[in-house]
């Protein structure tokens, strides 16, 4: 790591932290040259595909979008915030091992089903009837069905 002060090319790392969450690294470090002292942050780059959606435009991946989603299929719902945190870190997961580029918008609406189906069934029900946009009765009948057994 490069000195701001001198540009001199070496430094040590004189203390190591990492952050109460977890997701960043605090280092202190000391010029070789200088002697002065400077903090660097280290966090991971994660680097989500580009969303697709139907009509053909690409969006960054958005992950309040899917929070939101969740949260309208489980309004007044007996599902917790640290389920739905666990059911979208899942998705994300997903996202990233596919190491795709780019991803349907309709790949992850499945995704969403699929998570939602294990949480809460009203829930699975209500994003369903939104997301397949059912033209009659007896699509959003089989779907009822298809829950129950």
């Amino acid at each position: 790591m490069k000195c701001p002060f001198c540009s001199h090319q070496e430094t040590q790392v004189v203390e190591t932290r990492v952050s109460e969450e977890g997701d960043v690294i605090r280092r202190r470090r000391r010029c070789a040259a200088c002697e002065k002292r400077f903090t660097t942050y280290e966090r991971p780059e994660v680097s989500f595909p580009v969303v697709v959606k139907k009509d053909g435009r690409r969006t960054d991946y958005a992950r309040s979008k899917l929070l939101g989603s969740f949260r309208i299929a489980l309004r007044k719902r007996p599902v917790s915030t640290a389920q739905i945190d666990t059911a979208i870190e899942g998705i994300e997961e997903t996202l990233l091992n596919l190491a795709q580029r780019e991803v349907p918008s309709s790949h992850i609406g499945e995704l969403v089903m699929r998570e939602l189906k294990k949480l809460d069934q009203v829930a699975y029900i209500r994003y369903a009837s939104v997301y397949r946009s059912f033209e009659d009765i007896d699509e959003f009948k089989l779907l009822v069905d298809e829950v129950r057994q």
